[in-house]
């Protein structure tokens, strides 16, 4: 396993995506850490962590399916390899929390 799996995880996503999502564009934060996870080698704990990461983005914008598709895959390799999951609480990814003043916003918007 790379030293960015072992010592966390926002090492692996580009400032890029961050300021995508914060900048509410969803859609280009989801293909940065798509090409992020292109970019990967498949089986990998990177390939997953970012894939997880891919799918608590599209939950956290209420696309729970291709949310839940993504985090089935990333958890069975990330199980399979025994390492930890990359979650909302995580440090340097809470900008992916459905709660948060930008998502909460949107998301009372949309009803």
């Amino acid at each position: 396993m790379s030293a960015a799996a072992r010592a966390g995880f926002a090492d692996l996503v580009s400032p890029d995506v961050l300021a995508a999502y914060r900048d509410g564009n969803e859609r280009l934060a989801a293909t940065l850490l798509h090409r992020a996870r292109q970019r990967q080698r498949p089986g990998t704990a990177e390939w997953a962590i970012l894939e997880r990461l891919e799918g608590l983005l599209w939950i956290a914008v209420q696309r729970e399916v291709e949310g839940t598709f993504a985090l089935d895959r990333a958890d069975r390799l990330l199980d399979a390899l025994a390492v930890r999951y990359p979650a909302l609480g995580y440090p340097g990814l809470e900008w992916l929390d459905p709660d948060d003043d930008r998502t909460g916003g949107a998301a009372e918007g949309a009803g």
